[in-house]
């Protein structure tokens, strides 16, 4: 356990870099690029601050995450009951 934590604390504490998210990465080549592009879409819902972006994402990861949490269960649950048989004499 103690190796999880320090594994999750240690680069928050040592590693040193920006920890900004794929978008504005991506945002950031393309106007290097070409300076000149236009978007042709527009996304259809924009949050109002990162916080609610945030929070919209994190419960996308656990609504996600109860999904695929339900379907394992639901497998496992099939493998360890016993199948009878057909036969309703055996």
């Amino acid at each position: 356990m103690n190796q999880v934590l320090g594994l999750g604390i240690f680069p928050l504490l040592f590693v040193k870099g920006n920890f900004e998210g794929a978008d504005a990465q991506a945002l950031d080549l393309i106007q290097e690029v070409a300076p000149d592009f236009q978007p042709w879409a527009k996304p259809l819902f924009e949050p109002p601050s990162s916080e609610v972006e945030s929070l919209l994402f994190a419960v996308q990861a656990a609504l996600g995450a109860g999904a695929i949490g339900f379907i394992a269960g639901q497998y496992h649950a099939r493998s360890a009951t016993p199948r009878h048989s057909k036969d309703p004499r055996a």
